[in-house]
């Protein structure tokens, strides 16, 4: 599932160098913009964005602190944070599947046998939406998991009015989901992650 409004899909923009002293000497300071797995202890910084997206929308979080270092534990190379001079702006969180499509069970459940990465929540922080971070991250997402050997496509499910936003993204819409959360109802969506070999081969990957 995923909090953010259907914004167009960019291409990652270029990470600033470290600034510049008036006499020329490079100041040691965090990174201006980076991208990097997110680990356990990013897991409280991540519930903060999911909280105040999904409660604010749906009234309930994807995954609760809990759930979230659980798969920051065993699966912390499916996941993905943007941090802007050290501070989390936006992440994804994923974890494996072994099934054609997602079931209930996936809400909860790492099948590192699996080939599909289920992508359990998208979120931005509030005082960056509507600059097209979502679809950066995204990008860069996808990118990540042609570098994963076990990984072949992506799946995830969303409320309908995210569906345009995710086309953009490149998923395709594989009908209604067998998942339920409440009164909720989500279409399920694919995207291919194999069949870029020229891609991988030359992505340092």
């Amino acid at each position: 599932m995923s909090a953010l409004s259907a914004l167009p899909f960019l291409k990652p923009v270029h990470l600033r160098s470290p600034r510049s002293s008036p006499g020329g000497q490079r100041r040691h300071t965090l990174p201006a913009s980076e991208f990097r797995c997110l680990s356990p202890e990013d897991a409280v910084s991540v519930f903060e964005i999911e909280r105040e997206a999904f409660i604010s929308v749906s009234g309930d979080c994807p995954l609760q602190l809990d759930e979230i270092r659980h798969f920051l534990n065993l699966c912390p190379e499916l996941s993905l944070g943007w941090f802007e001079e050290g501070r989390l702006v936006a992440f994804i969180i994923g974890s494996l599947w072994d099934q054609e499509r997602l079931s209930q069970a996936a809400l909860t459940l790492h099948k590192p046998q699996g080939s599909a990465v289920h992508i359990h929540v998208l979120a931005v922080h509030r005082t960056v939406r509507q600059q097209g971070k979502g679809s950066i991250l995204m990008w860069r997402y996808l990118q990540h998991l042609r570098c994963l050997p076990s990984a072949r496509r992506a799946l995830l499910m969303c409320e309908p009015f995210l569906v345009p936003f995710y086309q953009k993204c490149g998923f395709q819409a594989l009908g209604p989901c067998g998942v339920t959360v409440g009164d909720l109802a989500f279409v399920e969506m694919q995207h291919a992650v194999r069949g870029h070999a020229f891609m991988r081969r030359n992505s340092g990957c």
